[in-house]
């Protein structure tokens, strides 16, 4: 077992195992393609399935709109958590553990914990009700043996992420392959079915499943678990290469998540297309759903190819909710444990309740297991999203990937919704606890009751806190007036990228001076000037005119005169507004120090030219040398 203070990389193992910076077009797309699939079938779990199977046999096709609504939301926060993983280089669990103190992570790390076991109890019990469906095999059985689950994830993961991603791939075919043949079978009506993707509730009972179909939209873990897998794909950390993995990894979630879609779709069709139109509307157990599907369809393999889809979809996501139970551990806790081992305590987590409930309570208690199993993970849902929404729009941590106003808007909405739902549906069942208790609902007031409050002010405090920090931030800049510190001077910075800006004046000389003297041999100095021509102003790096051909000239000029005293040097041209293209060039050289040479402009003169000085500064985030005209030689 190992503790350290340095944050290791997220799934180590197989952390940046995946080049993608190489190939173009389709080669570059399928070296991406693999995370979210992983992510996609939390979408599609055995505990997704009751609420389909129960809209579509009570309401037919109207729900369907609800299920495309809760993908698009899923594809939002799904991106969102890719470009923490892409653009940080931390997993959502490591990004929380710095930004939070100990006690905080604590506590977040105990719901990430018991969410993951609540998602992977579901799992389990669905692949052990699908097993017994195929084979007849015991409930109790089938939960034991999915404790060999943790053998094949570390049995595929020898064979590194590629070889888990085609498995689980493989797995989301057999899903949507076998609901496939099942939508033929069942022969849908379908001017009814696209009705259904016009926004309607037909009654106060559809409105609590619909509650429960969004509600179940977001798996908390998938956050976890996909700013993680982003991260096996190693590519160039320049801006470039960043927003091309961004572009990408988007491409990935919506052909993914679009695939959940289909399968969750097609449940509800399934069951509104045999059960709704036999009149039977209180089919909701997936027992049920299989037992029935045989003679309505008149094919045995109707019941069949059901019960193998959930098998499939069990074990695929068994294998991901425990990824995510590593990438958990490790994020909050920095804490590191043999990967059998882990993998094992976080199966067993999950096995040990259902294995209670069957053998105290008999099996058909497993379906009230599952739906507690639900409100446990929606308890946990909001201590994710809030957290991702506030690390994507962090300005100082994300820089040029800080989302955009209208994502952040719409991500607050999301989130919004997702809690506000989950708190009335824990709500409703504290106080269906509180009924059903009687006498003894004194117990529910000491337990439940106190520890929905206390999630209920954490949830709070991680939802406010950054504000508060700003707030407090933007009144202490505003002190006029500060007190002297303890100098330390043990350590000098060193500057080892060093960004130049010219414009071929008198003052080069000055400027190209200072940045030598600050770095020496050893660093590496980028020369850059930009074209500010009315033609570089609308063409950028289209125009081919005379003066930008003669500024390349004499940045070829002083790179040799630099090279030839021994410094290494690149240069670089850029057309348009300084201000803007300054910054973006700088960032892409990675670089720790600028140089920038200034005209000591009065008033007047900075009407005319503009401040570009005051403007680059401010947007580069790295120490900036200023060379007056007038520095002696």
């Amino acid at each position: 077992m190992e503790m350290g203070n340095t944050i290791r990389k997220s799934l180590s193992e197989v952390n940046s195992s995946i080049d993608t910076t190489q190939g173009k077009g389709w080669r570059k797309l399928l070296a991406f393609l693999g995370p979210a699939y992983l992510v996609s079938v939390g979408y599609m779990d055995p505990g997704n399935w009751a609420t389909d199977i129960a809209g579509g046999s009570r309401f037919g096709y109207a729900l369907l709109w609800v299920l495309l609504m809760s993908n698009i939301m899923a594809l939002l926060l799904q991106s969102l958590s890719a470009r923490l993983g892409i653009v940080r280089q931390l997993d959502l669990a490591q990004a929380s553990r710095r930004s939070y103190s100990r006690p905080v992570n604590f506590c977040l790390w105990i719901l990430a914990e018991i969410a993951i076991a609540a998602c992977d109890l579901a799992e389990v019990l669905g692949m052990a009700i699908g097993l017994q469906l195929l084979f007849g095999l015991p409930l109790i059985w089938g939960v034991s043996l999915t404790v060999l689950d943790t053998l094949l994830l570390l049995l595929l993961q020898s064979y590194g992420i590629r070889k888990l991603e085609a498995f689980i791939i493989a797995l989301v075919a057999i899903i949507g392959g076998a609901f496939l043949v099942e939508m033929f079978l069942a022969k849908p009506d379908f001017p009814e079915l696209v009705k259904g993707f016009v926004p309607s509730l037909p009654g106060d009972q559809a409105l609590y499943i619909a509650i429960g179909i969004i509600g179940a939209t977001v798996m908390p873990h998938n956050l976890y678990l996909h700013s993680s897998l982003v991260q096996t794909r190693r590519i160039n950390r320049n801006a470039k290469g960043i927003w091309t993995s961004i572009k990408y990894n988007f491409i990935d979630s919506a052909i993914a998540l679009n695939a959940a879609f289909f399968v969750n779709a097609a449940i509800l069709v399934l069951a509104a297309s045999t059960f709704f139109q036999a009149g039977m509307y209180e089919v909701e157990d997936i027992q049920d759903a299989y037992k029935f599907l045989t003679p309505l369809l008149g094919t045995q393999w109707a019941s069949i190819l059901f019960g193998i889809a959930l098998v499939a979809a069990g074990q695929s996501s068994t294998i991901t909710g425990t990824l995510a139970g590593q990438i958990v551990m490790e994020g909050y806790l920095n804490l590191r444990i043999a990967p059998w081992l882990r993998r094992l305590i976080t199966r067993l987590i999950a096995i040990i309740p259902a294995l209670i409930v069957i053998i105290v309570y008999g099996e058909e208690e497993t379906g009230a297991l599952l739906i507690f199993s639900q409100v446990v993970l929606s308890l946990q849902l909001g201590f994710a999203v809030i957290p991702l929404i506030h690390f994507n729009s962090d300005k100082e941590k994300m820089g040029d990937f800080v989302i955009k106003p209208w994502m952040k808007i719409s991500a607050w909405a999301i989130a919004l919704v997702i809690v506000s739902l989950n708190v009335k549906l824990v709500f409703q069942e504290i106080t269906g606890w509180l009924e059903a208790a009687g006498d003894n609902a004194w117990i529910v007031w000491i337990t439940a009751v106190p520890l929905c409050l206390a999630a209920g002010a954490l949830l709070l405090y991680i939802t406010f806190k950054p504000f508060i920090e700003r707030r407090r931030a933007e009144r202490e800049a505003k002190i006029p007036h500060g007190t002297a510190v303890t100098l330390d001077l043990s350590s000098q910075p060193r500057y080892n990228r060093i960004a130049i800006t010219l414009d071929f004046s008198p003052i080069d000389n000055h400027t190209i001076r200072s940045a030598t003297a600050q770095g020496g041999l050893n660093a590496r100095y980028l020369l850059l000037h930009v074209v500010e021509t009315a033609g570089a102003m609308v063409y950028g790096s289209d125009i081919e005119d005379q003066e930008s051909a003669e500024d390349m000239h004499a940045l070829e000029s002083y790179k040799k005169q630099l090279e030839d005293m021994g410094y290494h040097v690149e240069i670089k041209i850029g057309f348009g507004n300084p201000k803007s293209r300054i910054p973006k060039m700088v960032k892409e050289f990675q670089a720790d120090l600028l140089v920038m040479g200034a005209h000591g402009h009065k008033f007047f003169k900075d009407l005319i030219f503009g401040t570009t000085v005051d403007t680059v500064r401010h947007r580069v985030g790295i120490p900036v040398l200023i060379v007056r005209e007038h520095a002696k030689s």
